[in-house]
């Protein structure tokens, strides 16, 4: 009998915490299928058209989701009998109704939650929107204040720099709709630190052959887009293009901003840490999350609640890389 084409496993989150790395190493693994396009958000929909979100750039991207069955549905086709489907969709993890739609849909289902310094994840979250035009506020601690009011107007979740990193009660949540041996833990600092090993730790957690993958790609961050004349003069053509681009194929706006969003932030930007009397206030805003995620989890995060930034995925890895040369001149 065909197998009903639907995932086995979820990437579930968290945005900016690793998924895209994740999901494009196992796309290298011969016993793994994933979904194109990555995020299809079919679990945030209810087989309904997803809300209209009202931030910049949300409509655009809304017309990428895919929320009816069949379609979702025919993303898995491709894949062969004896490989593992799978599809990252990082809002999962976020989404309550997402939880419950998955619960029922697929009992059986593997779920792979990806979690970062809740601080680090934020900045970088607000780093992304920024530095491709679509954030207005070139004042991450003043953006990050700003949620409520942004959620009041209806923007989309990828603007929910607090909320998006309360994994502990996002955690708890989802466990009420899915049973625990079905989800994996992950640290994002795992990926960067030992990659291998992360991945293997994922296929094992799969089913599958470990030692197929050595290495996980970079992240998806984009270069820094210092404050200045290109973000005020850019910024607003970026937003414009972007509200526009919703009465268009994805793809039409998608190739238009390119030579803009690279225009906005210029050469050899140097992209800030986020210091660490404002790590230290932030901090403050999730730390009982944390600890209810370490309750969760059986595993110690108190890490997270240093005051010192631990930098990018290209700045760790490379970090990484010149520990490892030094201890093997030694």
């Amino acid at each position: 009998m065909p197998r009903t084409p639907q995932p086995d496993f979820l990437i579930v989150g968290a945005p900016k915490a690793g998924t895209t790395a994740l999901h494009t190493a196992l796309t290298q693994h011969p016993d793994a299928f994933l979904t194109q396009p990555k995020e299809p958000k079919y679990w945030l929909c209810d087989d309904a058209p997803p809300p209209h979100w009202n931030g910049p750039g949300d409509r655009h991207s809304q017309q990428e989701w895919v929320w009816r069955a069949r379609a979702y549905a025919d993303l898995f086709r491709g894949a062969r009998d004896d490989q593992v489907r799978g599809e990252s969709t990082p809002f999962y993890l976020w989404s309550r109704g997402a939880h419950r739609r998955i619960g029922e849909a697929l009992p059986d289902v593997k779920l792979i939650a990806v979690v970062r310094d809740p601080v680090d994840r934020a900045y970088s979250n607000w780093m992304h929107l920024w530095s491709d035009g679509l954030e207005r506020e070139p004042d991450f601690r003043r953006a990050f204040e700003m949620q409520d009011a942004r959620v009041e107007h209806g923007y989309a979740p990828f603007w929910r720099y607090r909320e998006l990193g309360l994994y502990g009660e996002q955690l708890q949540h989802l466990l009420d709709h899915v049973p625990r041996e079905q989800v994996l833990v992950m640290r994002y600092r795992a990926l960067v630190d030992e990659p291998a090993v992360a991945v293997d730790t994922a296929c094992r957690f799969l089913g599958i052959r470990e030692g197929q993958v050595a290495s996980i790609p970079r992240d998806n961050a984009r270069s820094y887009a210092e404050p200045g004349w290109r973000t005020r003069t850019l910024g607003p053509v970026v937003r414009a293009g972007a509200t526009l681009a919703q009465f268009a194929p994805p793809e039409v706006w998608r190739r238009a901003a390119v030579p803009l969003v690279t225009q906005l932030s210029g050469r050899d930007t140097h992209r800030p840490h986020l210091d660490e009397a404002q790590r230290a206030e932030l901090i403050q805003v999730f730390a009982d999350d944390i600890a209810l995620l370490s309750d969760l989890t059986g595993e110690d995060f108190s890490d997270w609640l240093s005051p010192v930034s631990r930098g990018s995925f290209d700045e760790r890895a490379a970090a990484g890389e010149e520990r490892a040369r030094r201890v093997a001149s030694e």
